[in-house]
């Protein structure tokens, strides 16, 4: 495809038909990323002798492991939104260099994570529990995902070089690949079928690192092979202070964004362990659950941001107001649909695993009542998108830091004393969330205004 043809795809398309034909294999591809988190979780929940204890492990390992997502995701992001606006503008060198930066960008990451899991994982671990059993399971699963990371740090990027471009179809097939590789090698190396060795939650995590590896490999092949408006060689990767500092510009707020469902997982889990484990496992499984359907959100936000990123290099105002108008439309249709089917089918979603009597109705409660808030958590996301695409980096940001910290981390600390109080009122933590969004939903659209005054990009 050259880059006339890119420009009837991103440029001429109608923006409705454009961000389904983009959304849709990138909420699949989302989707898809969640099934990694859970996956896990299902199997090793149904460990015989430990398993409630081992879905605690990997609830205290997820915060990380988000972690090394925010940061592969962010550094995709703003190289996605860079080479999108370049690519709008007629300016395939400097999105070819946007891409080779990207990747070196990749190898830096990788190696401080490689070296987090040789150094530094067990004390991470030890900030979150006194249990030994739970201790050594957390450490093992995390130290091998840490140390395995290039699979989905690569293929992080190599996703959004393929999303950039209008061929995410690509970027989802390979998305697919893994996550089929990872379910079909979770029991075998869990439970130690077909003559292996029984592994348990270290199991877990080598099906994990595989499947990435597979994804991130088939995503190589497909950029290679379908993304013609790129060029690829070593003297596109060459270091450019510049073009990095403006991928970082873009996407340190998505980072930071995305960093941040670390950091508040990291201090629920530390406020909820003043409960219980029970709640602390409930949470974690909870978070997992819900991921289906607020990974959806960031999968249609990962289409909204390269079609008026380039609707803003082409300087098209009706494009960037259809991207914002059809981005929140359908947003808001996928969160209402995902508050359904979790209302519904909370008690059989709970039923997958192996959970004792108290922590499942935990779980259930944490769905029922957080659910609520999906439809202004999808408002949220779609706004963190269309902020980042007109240069709104900051703005972004704010969003961010005001649903994931502000407005829920100090709520749910002061309704875990009331909880710890009053016997039988753990549904108010829960409540945090649907504050935190509802409020951060009010801010996003004073932010929008401001944003329109300085860019004048979405009314005349």
């Amino acid at each position: 495809m050259d880059n006339s043809e890119n420009k009837n795809i991103m440029g001429a398309v109608p923006v409705p038909k454009l961000m389904l034909k983009m959304g849709i294999p990138m909420i699949l591809s989302m989707i898809l990323q969640a099934v990694y988190n859970i996956v896990d979780s299902a199997f090793v929940s149904n460990i015989p002798s430990n398993g409630e204890s081992a879905l605690n492990a990997l609830t205290l390992s997820f915060p990380l492991q988000m972690l090394m997502v925010a940061i592969s995701i962010g550094t995709g992001v703003g190289a996605n939104a860079l080479i999108s606006k370049s690519l709008g503008e007629s300016n395939k060198e400097k999105a070819s260099k946007t891409a080779g930066n990207a990747l070196f960008s990749a190898m830096v990451i990788f190696i401080i994570f490689l070296l987090f899991g040789i150094f530094g994982v067990r004390f991470y671990i030890s900030t979150q529990t006194t249990n030994t059993l739970i201790f050594d399971m957390a450490a093992d699963y995390l130290r091998i995902c840490c140390v395995f990371s290039i699979g989905i740090v690569f293929f992080s990027i190599y996703e959004k070089l393929l999303q950039s471009t209008g061929h995410s179809l690509y970027s989802t097939i390979a998305q697919i690949a893994g996550a089929i590789t990872n379910i079909i090698l979770d029991p075998i190396l869990i439970f130690g079928l077909i003559g292996l060795p029984e592994m348990g939650v270290r199991g877990a995590a080598y099906a994990t690192v595989i499947g990435q590896c597979i994804s991130f490999l088939l995503a190589l092949l497909f950029h290679l092979k379908v993304n013609k408006n790129i060029s690829n060689g070593i003297k596109y990767i060459k270091p450019s202070a510049k073009i990095i500092r403006q991928i970082y510009t873009i996407g340190l707020p998505a980072i930071i964004s995305q960093a941040l469902m670390s950091v508040m997982t990291y201090g629920l889990n530390i406020i909820l362990g003043t409960i219980s484990e029970a709640i602390v496992t409930a949470y974690g499984l909870y978070y997992k659950i819900q991921q289906f359907i607020l990974f959806a959100a960031f999968g249609l936000r990962d289409a909204i941001t390269p079609i008026i990123s380039f609707s803003h290099g082409m300087k098209s105002k009706s494009r960037i107001h259809d991207g914002i108008k059809f981005g929140l439309l359908y947003t808001f249709i996928i969160m209402l649909t995902g508050t359904a089917v979790v209302e519904i089918f909370a008690v059989p979603f709970s039923n997958v695993f192996g959970l004792s009597g108290y922590t499942q109705s935990l779980c259930i409660s944490a769905m029922r009542i957080i659910s609520i808030s999906f439809v202004f958590a999808g408002a949220n996301i779609a706004f963190q998108g269309i902020f980042q695409a007109l240069e709104g980096g900051i703005e972004s940001l704010i969003v961010s830091v005001c649903r994931q910290i502000i407005f829920v981390l100090p709520v749910a600390w002061i309704f875990a004393q009331i909880v710890k109080s009053t016997s039988g009122s753990s549904w108010l933590v829960w409540i945090s969330f649907l504050i935190a969004e509802i409020l951060s939903a009010v801010i996003s659209i004073l932010l929008l205004i401001r944003v329109n005054k300085k860019l004048k990009v979405i009314l005349n």
